[in-house]
Order: C-alpha cells, then sequence, then structure tokens
C-alpha cells in the first residue's frame, strides 16, 4: 500500500534529518575499533584485577611474642633458682644438657650453669676433667593462655569481590591470662664410677601476666615479671 503524500513527505524530513545527524558526528581515529561490548569486558577485567589486589593481604610473625619469651625465661631463672646441691666447694661438676628440651632451652640450661657456679662449684667443658656430671632435665618449658569473654566474640563475614569483613570484638568483661611455667630437675653422679652423688628437684617456676577488659574500652594489665629500674633489673616474686 502506498503511502499518502503528507506522510511520504513527512517520512523524507525525517531521512534528511538523521542524515544530517549521521554526517555531523566525528569519524573515530584511523584502525581504532572497540565495540561496546568489548568495553564492558575490558572494564570488568580491571575491575576484578583491581579489587583482587585489594584484598590481598600477607602477614609474618615471630613464633613468639616478647612477652611469652619473658614468661618463659622468667619461670626458668625461678626455677632454677630453687635448685640445691651438697657437694664441697670446687667441686668440678659438667653439665650434660641432652635431655633437656624445650622452648629457649639454651636460656634455661645457662640459668641452671649459673645457679651451679653460685652454689661453689667449678664448671668444665670435658667430661673427662670433672669430679660429677650433672645431668639436668626438663619437665615443662613454655606458656600456658586461658581467655573469659562475657559478649561478642571477634566474627567475619565474607564479601563476594571484596574477601571477609572483619567485626570487632565486644567485650563487656574480659579476662585474659598468660602463665610461663617451668619444670626442671637434675642428678649428679661421679664421673669415674657414675654413683648416684646429689639429686635435686624436681622444682617449678612461674610467671604470669593478667589482661582485663570491662565495658569495651576500659582495660589494664598486671605481671610479676622483673622490671628495670636504674638500669638494673629489679626482681618480683610469683603470686
Amino acid at each position: 500500500m502506498s503511502l499518502s503524500f503528507p506522510r511520504r513527505v513527512a517520512r523524507h524530513q525525517q531521512d534528511q534529518l538523521l542524515k544530517k545527524i549521521y554526517s555531523s558526528r566525528s569519524s573515530p581515529p584511523r584502525g581504532f575499533s572497540l565495540p561496546r561490548a568489548g568495553c564492558g569486558l575490558a572494564l570488568t577485567i580491571l575491575l576484578g584485577v583491581h579489587v583482587g589486589g585489594c584484598t590481598t593481604l600477607r602477614k609474618t610473625e615471630t613464633p613468639r611474642t616478647a612477652t611469652q619469651q619473658l614468661l618463659i625465661s622468667t619461670a626458668a631463672e625461678r626455677s632454677a633458682a630453687q635448685l640445691a646441691l651438697d657437694l664441697p666447694p670446687e667441686t668440678r661438676v659438667y653439665v650434660d644438657s641432652q635431655y633437656f628440651e624445650g622452648l629457649d632451652a639454651k636460656y634455661a640450661v645457662g640459668a641452671i650453669r649459673d645457679r651451679l657456679l653460685k652454689l661453689g662449684t667449678r664448671l668444665v667443658e670435658d667430661k673427662k676433667e670433672a669430679d660429677v656430671v650433672i645431668e639436668i632435665r626438663s619437665g615443662a618449658l613454655s606458656v600456658d593462655d586461658s581467655k573469659t569473654l562475657v559478649g561478642i566474640p571477634s566474627f567475619s563475614i565474607p564479601i563476594p569481590l571484596a574477601g571477609p569483613l572483619q567485626f570487632p570484638e565486644i567485650a563487656l568483661f574480659k579476662a585474659e591470662e598468660e602463665q610461663g611455667v617451668s619444670k626442671v630437675a637434675m642428678t649428679g653422679y661421679e664421673a669415674k664410677t657414675g654413683t648416684l652423688k646429689v639429686s635435686s628437684g624436681p622444682v617449678y617456676g612461674l610467671s604470669h601476666r593478667r589482661r582485663w577488659t570491662v565495658l569495651f574500652f576500659f582495660s589494664w594489665s598486671t605481671d610479676d615479671l622483673p622490671r628495670k629500674e636504674n638500669g638494673n633489673e629489679t626482681p618480683r616474686s610469683s603470686d
């Protein structure tokens, strides 16, 4: 069916208007052609790479905190200080530490050697030169921890493309305690005959650090670790 004359005129005018619009547009640079679908895909990839990079976290931590090391070493010193020997002064002693294991074992062995020197013995590095061999052993040398919380613990909610969202802990009341524990003993025998000469222990050394939090924000802590005063370490007895 042919169009009426007015409609043909209107159609012609519409076509002319469209030609003017398209002819007025600036042409893109030569050799450049990126469909809209391609633009959307490229934008999605870039956003995905950006979001993934923002949520990548890497943490490095030492095996123990400085406080934990202090708790262990303080407990070791306190247990070593309780060891006793009934030996004549200047007795030549060789310390055998093959049965002594645990965290910071070398420091604990050093504390025991210091104790033996204070008891009047002479330490030798060669077993053949010793009058008495002292075997030292460890039953415990570590940190116990406990925590009591009245409130809501910290938790995380996974967010797609953004990683987990961590919510903080809400503590109406919280009590935390770390306790250093050391259990040591030693046995001395004559180097030539292997017969029992002395025995001491087991003895225990304890240290602690406690922290409290009340109503979210109010917190304080106590401990029995040694303090430095005027450059010298002041010992503090354990509870």
